[in-house]
């Protein structure tokens, strides 16, 4: 393993925090900065993880703070912005050719995106209020009878 300077420690940290996997942040490290770096050793600057463990108070929370942040600020994500992705469909919509399946799938995409059914998925009881739960205490003879019951009926 490769004793890492500052800099490339501290870009190891936040490409993890963002998500991204070992391997994404060792080629990443690779094409940045000219270093080869094993995914196990970029695995060791994740405080989530069993070998992070040990990871130095600055990292950790520099680790916290980033992906905390990332978070936060989900809208700096193209692909989470509606918009952007109805042009990409729309992109592939025109590039699809004469493949009417393909067509047919994207217009239903786009249709759920504008209809916001991909977006808005919230599950709510009557005029927005929560859903009401009754929890009961039933013994097993009882329950065994009721589920017989309802079997029967089906």
């Amino acid at each position: 393993m490769a004793a890492l300077k500052e800099p490339v420690k501290i870009f190891i940290v936040q490409s993890l925090a963002c998500f991204d996997t070992p391997q994404q942040v060792a080629d990443a490290v690779q094409q940045r900065f000219g270093i080869e770096i094993d995914r196990r050793q970029c695995e060791g600057y994740d405080p989530t993880k069993f070998s992070g463990r040990n990871l130095s108070k600055k990292l950790k929370d520099l680790f916290t703070r980033t992906r905390k942040d990332f978070r936060a600020n989900i809208e700096d994500i193209a692909i989470a912005n509606k918009a952007f992705r109805l042009k990409e469909l729309q992109g592939m919509y025109d590039d699809s050719g004469k493949n009417k399946r393909l067509k047919q799938n994207l217009l239903k995409q786009a249709f759920q995106e504008t209809d916001g059914r991909v977006t808005k998925q919230e599950i709510t009881g009557k005029d927005g209020k929560p859903i009401e739960t009754v929890n009961s205490n039933v013994s097993t003879e009882s329950y065994l009878e009721a589920r017989e019951r309802v079997l029967d009926d089906y």
